[in-house]
């Protein structure tokens, strides 16, 4: 495993190309925006300036939409099969780049390596996964009725606008591109401007590995200017977004007057549940890593912890051992666990919170502060003595953030799950296998793992209910908000026609 000091170096290197800028990219090439503005992309390590990026606005968007729009068709009536060797051409590539994708992303969002690792080729496997399925993606149902058959089928939707956050923004944009092109839909990407790097670098790969030109086009740009641009074009038939509710609520209204499907998945403040039954050591280590991991910077988070009384103290010491011992520090170094937070305003944000705990009467079991002199650091926290109703309970954090909460029953535990505007995810611990099943089935979430952390099943549908969003990504489901489904009836007989008019 290299060092910190391998790793910052080879880091510089792959930084180095971004010397000329990040610019966007259009109908095959890089382009400047049209106005000629730029702005500058950050590191959160030590807020030194990474790159200068294109600052996209209406007139960016109205050029990607329109090289989308002139795309799609010859993009819609290629074969599946070969839609499919192509998205495989591109997880290659993907994996080829890995390392370059992941020192890329640690700089630009803070996120630790032992995660970005990973998500090089977590992003290829989500390509491979969909490239499998592109052949299938148009096939429906015969359906028979009285005297009549019918055909069902799916066809793409059109070009699609997709908007993604800044916390894991390469497997991100994987999760939500690779779909919309198996499915025969052209794409115009707006990533977020505090981490848009290796968005240029997944278009950049996809083109090398033969992506026809204007298939993908990636604007780069603020949401008020760039993103509503894109809700609003009429050329652009869906929108996919990924981050917070309130973003979420906008992108509904500016989508409103084109009558545009959005696919939103939204912020989750999500309970892990532990009960006096379950495997303590195990649930003890799926609740540390399911808010300290990715720095809490995730939407499925376990960010509220509700633990049966009878245990809680002696559970929440556990877990307040391991947060003290977890490593922060540079995200290059491959022993680090929690880097710096994504900006300053972030981490002023996160920071906030632990006012707010003490005035609304928790204890800081551990944490409770920033760390290092430079950069956006937060050390992992956990609140203790919270009630359900407080605010470090109510509203999402979105940092390294626990909170816990004793409960005395069943019922008890799960009117709190429930009592929370957010519906994205739920983690229970029991083993008791009747309440299991009992209480999975009245929890008001989308997803929900049972004595496990959050394992993806690719092919399983990923969403929440409430303010955690609308609709569904994972297999099929994909294809759900890519494509439309259409019917084809064939009478079967000369049936009767009633006669109007002689």
């Amino acid at each position: 495993m290299a060092t910190l000091d391998e790793n910052l170096d080879k880091a510089g290197r792959y930084m180095a190309r971004w010397a000329d800028g990040c610019l966007n990219h259009i109908a095959g090439q890089s382009v400047p925006a049209a106005s000629g503005r730029m702005f500058e992309t950050r590191s959160p390590v030590d807020l030194a300036p990474l790159a200068q990026v294109a600052e996209g606005d209406a007139a960016d968007i109205d050029r990607a939409a329109q090289a989308a729009r002139d795309a799609f068709p010859e993009w819609r009536a290629m074969p599946g099969a070969k839609r499919r060797d192509l998205l495989h051409a591109i997880a290659d590539a993907i994996v080829a780049r890995a390392e370059e994708i992941a020192l890329t992303e640690c700089l630009d969002t803070g996120q630790a390596l032992r995660f970005m690792s990973k998500a090089a080729l977590r992003g290829a496997d989500n390509f491979r996964f969909y490239a499998d399925k592109a052949p299938e993606a148009r096939d429906g149902q015969s359906l028979y009725g009285p005297n009549q058959i019918n055909m069902t089928s799916r066809t793409p939707i059109g070009p699609v606008g997709i908007i993604t956050p800044w916390n894991t923004p390469f497997m991100l944009s994987t999760w939500k591109i690779a779909p919309a092109l198996a499915a025969g839909c052209t794409v115009v990407h707006k990533p977020a401007e505090l981490s848009p790097l290796t968005a240029r670098l997944l278009v950049e790969i996809a083109e090398e590995a033969g992506l026809p030109p204007g298939v993908w086009n990636t604007v780069n740009g603020f949401g008020e200017t760039a993103g509503k641009a894109l809700c609003e074009h009429p050329a652009i038939k869906a929108i996919a977004f990924i981050g917070e509710s309130r973003t979420g609520q906008a992108i509904m209204a500016q989508g409103a007057s084109t009558l545009k499907r959005v696919h939103l998945e939204l912020g989750g403040k999500n309970p892990v549940v532990v009960f006096d039954d379950a495997d303590l050591d195990r649930a003890a280590d799926a609740a540390v890593f399911m808010i300290y991991s990715l720095n809490g910077e995730r939407c499925t988070s376990s960010s509220r912890l509700l633990v049966q009384d009878t245990i809680y103290d002696a559970f929440t010491a556990r877990v307040a051992e391991k947060a003290a011992n977890i490593r922060v520090g540079h995200p290059l170094d491959p022993e680090t666990v929690i880097g710096p937070l994504i900006a300053p305003e972030h981490r002023a944000k996160v920071l906030s919170y632990f006012d707010t705990a003490h005035a609304e009467g928790a204890t800081i079991a551990t944490g409770g502060e920033a760390w290092g002199d430079t950069g956006c650091w937060v050390k992992p926290t956990l609140f203790t003595g919270a009630t359900n109703d407080m605010a470090i309970a109510q509203e999402e954090i979105f940092g390294p953030v626990l909170t816990a909460i004793p409960f005395a029953d069943e019922a008890d535990a799960l009117r709190m799950a429930n009592d929370v505007g957010y519906g994205l995810a739920g983690y229970l611990w029991t083993s008791d296998v009747t309440r299991a099943l009992r209480f999975s089935d009245a929890m008001e979430a989308g997803m929900i793992w049972v004595n496990s952390e959050n394992l993806r099943h690719l092919p399983t549908p990923f969403g929440g209910m409430k303010s955690s969003g609308i609709g569904r990504d994972g297999g099929d489901w994909s294809f759900d908000f890519y494509m439309e489904t259409r019917n084809v009836a064939f009478s079967t007989t000369a049936h009767r026609i009633p006669k109007l008019g002689g």
